[in-house]
């Protein structure tokens, strides 16, 4: 298992505004230099007091199981599986800790999965130390951060709002328990939303229908 906490504390930054800094942070990333990387422009911009990081969902789930977190950062593209797994196992395990989706991908696709699937926000991996500082302020201060992105209930054409979530969310890789879960639905109303899309879209699966869907620009 990998995962830290560094243990040095920030100095104050005035310039940086009020409801900051957040206490701890938790970065899901497997990619090491930049979970280090990210982590240490948040403690010198004087976002954090201490960074934890994880390579993993499960991982991820061990440090929140164990510690006090404030935020975490979740990578959506993990070897092997998609971050976006680990928003159900936090409200299965009810835990109160907002998760923004960091990404190099910035199609509106994934920010809409990332909403649909319960993020509290989005930041681009090409993002810089001003976008980073206004998201830490949003999420502090119980906000969202999504700027200048679609709303999470923009529908597709001939789709009903919960409709298109749940069809982000099969294109990211999600199974129906997992949709459930994001969304707060029976396993049975998931299912019926499926068959549904299947019909419009003239499909039989959930791989046509994700093909299908990027060919028509849906996603």
């Amino acid at each position: 298992m990998r995962h830290s906490m560094a243990e040095t504390q920030p100095k104050g930054n005035p310039g940086i505004g009020p409801g900051l800094p957040l206490g701890r942070v938790l970065i899901v990333d497997d990619h090491s230099l930049f979970s280090q990387g990210l982590g240490g422009l948040m403690k010198q911009a004087g976002l954090t007091g201490a960074v934890y990081t994880a390579s993993s969902v499960d991982e991820a789930v061990n440090v929140l199981s164990s510690q006090a977190v404030d935020l975490v950062l979740l990578d959506v593209s993990l070897q092997g599986e998609t971050g976006l797994m680990l928003l159900p196992r936090v409200v299965a395990r009810g835990l109160d800790v907002p998760v923004v989706v960091i990404s190099s991908s910035e199609d509106e696709t994934t920010v809409r999965a990332a909403r649909a699937a319960g993020a509290r926000g989005f930041v681009p991996k090409s993002a810089g130390r001003t976008a980073l500082v206004a998201m830490c302020r949003s999420i502090s201060q119980g906000a969202d951060y999504f700027p200048g992105r679609a709303r999470t209930t923009d529908q597709v054409h001939g789709l009903t709002p919960r409709q298109t979530q749940v069809l982000f969310l099969l294109a990211q890789g999600f199974p129906n328990k997992r949709i459930c879960q994001s969304l707060n639905l029976t396993e049975h109303t998931v299912k019926t939303h499926l068959k549904a899309i299947f019909t419009l879209m003239g499909v039989h699966n959930r791989t046509e229908c994700v093909n299908q869907a990027r060919q028509m620009g849906w996603i």
